[in-house]
């Protein structure tokens, strides 16, 4: 047969290779995927909650790493199992049937041919009973008479499910980003270097630089990376790229403290035009609502920005234009006419139409400028919150140890 690549960027999920392969004596044909872009820098998880057979046509992109589980059967696809594949919910249940039928018809014969000679035909014909019964519990899902829950777990980040009502919120659909493990990092073929480093080193005098590749043309880039201290504030660390190849420039910015004993939610009530200068600070833990829009963005996506509001409304319209599976070919004529209006409202607010610009970090660890400051700014409200127990799980607090973790000293038997 004959096989056909093609290297296509997805702005969305960086860059993929789509090879087709088709058979003319039988017809068969295959479709896989594969990631060609980097690792990104924090695992993902998707977590769907399936009632609706609308539910079962959402796109799927999950790359040969991800892992697909639906908890109610105790069913997993493991991780390296499968190559990466662009498909739906229901095609990752009909390739999981697939897989299970494959060796049906040997598991039957050799079942039968014991049951004749008496040796280990009942427990052949067992195991082949059982996963006919697993088998037909899978394709009952795909009538979704019972709800159920979809898991896919992709540590490189990679891994994608569709929410049909972007841009607003998918209340069946929860996205969690996470670190990885050292584990994980070892699967995916990551060093880890775990050399601590020298405190006596002072580094908020310098600019260090390291070498990297441009996530846009993979050429060879340099990475700048300072301490500042932001007035009024704390210590960011932030790094900017800059390709001499493609032109192509980026900044990102990372806490440079601890987490605070407390969440903060920011509220700007945007009156004026010159609200767009304001200086804005987005930690990567950090989520932004427009409620005048319905707009909410989760923590995690764009990563962090040190930017002006102007630009980070700039880089949630380039999201939501740039996502092919929102206004690209995949997408329907009545959710592109919705996205349309929601852009041309996104582009009033950095005008003359007023809204609430809500920041909330559970961190702590984001900043909104405040243009009168030291004084009090009577469009900017800042308040404090105690976390929840599953904001403090997502931050990886619960089970954090400040005291008591030394070891103990050995008896002297």
């Amino acid at each position: 047969g004959v096989t056909r690549l093609l290297l296509t960027r997805i702005p969305f999920f960086k860059e993929i290779i789509v090879s087709s392969f088709s058979c003319p004596s039988c017809s068969w044909s295959n479709t896989e995927i594969q990631a060609a872009g980097r690792i990104q820098e924090q695992g993902v998880r998707y977590t769907l909650a399936v009632t609706s057979r609308q539910d079962m046509n959402r796109e799927v992109v999950k790359t040969d790493c991800a892992s697909a589980r639906i908890p109610e059967l105790d069913f997993e696809v493991p991780a390296f199992s499968q190559k990466g594949v662009l498909t739906t919910i229901e095609g990752i249940i009909d390739r999981a049937v697939a897989g299970l039928e494959q060796d049906q018809p040997a598991r039957r014969g050799r079942g039968e041919q014991g049951n004749s000679s008496g040796v280990g035909g009942a427990a052949l014909g067992e195991v082949a009973r059982k996963i006919d019964e697993f088998i037909g519990k899978l394709r009952q899902l795909k009538d979704v008479n019972t709800p159920f829950t979809f898991v896919l777990d992709d540590p490189s980040g990679n891994s994608f499910v569709e929410n049909p009502r972007a841009p607003l919120r998918d209340r069946a659909l929860l996205v969690t980003r996470y670190s990885r493990s050292p584990q994980q990092c070892a699967l995916l073929g990551l060093q880890v270097d775990a050399t601590p480093p020298d405190p006596a080193e002072d580094l908020r005098d310098e600019v260090l630089q390291f070498n990297t590749n441009c996530p846009e043309c993979n050429a060879p880039a340099s990475t700048n990376m300072k301490l500042v201290q932001i007035p009024h504030f704390k210590e960011v660390i932030i790094m900017a790229t800059n390709c001499d190849s493609c032109g192509h420039r980026t900044n990102e910015v990372k806490s440079g403290g601890a987490i605070e004993p407390q969440g903060t939610r920011i509220t700007l009530r945007i009156t004026d035009p010159s609200d767009m200068t304001r200086d804005v600070l987005k930690s990567e833990t950090c989520s932004l609502q427009i409620p005048e829009l319905e707009f909410e963005l989760g923590m995690g996506a764009l990563g962090g920005k040190f930017t002006t509001l102007e630009g980070l409304l700039k880089d949630i319209r380039d999201l939501v234009e740039k996502n092919p599976f929102t206004l690209g070919d995949s997408s329907s004529p009545s959710r592109t006419g919705k996205l349309q209006e929601f852009l041309g409202k996104l582009q009033a607010v950095k005008g003359k139409a007023r809204a609430r610009f809500i920041m909330d970090d559970p961190a702590g660890n984001s900043y909104l400028q405040n243009v009168y400051a030291p004084e009090e700014d009577p469009e900017l409200s800042v308040q404090r919150y105690e976390r929840t127990f599953e904001q403090n799980e997502e931050l990886g607090l619960n089970n954090m140890r400040t005291e008591g973790y030394e070891p103990e000293p050995a008896s002297g038997r």
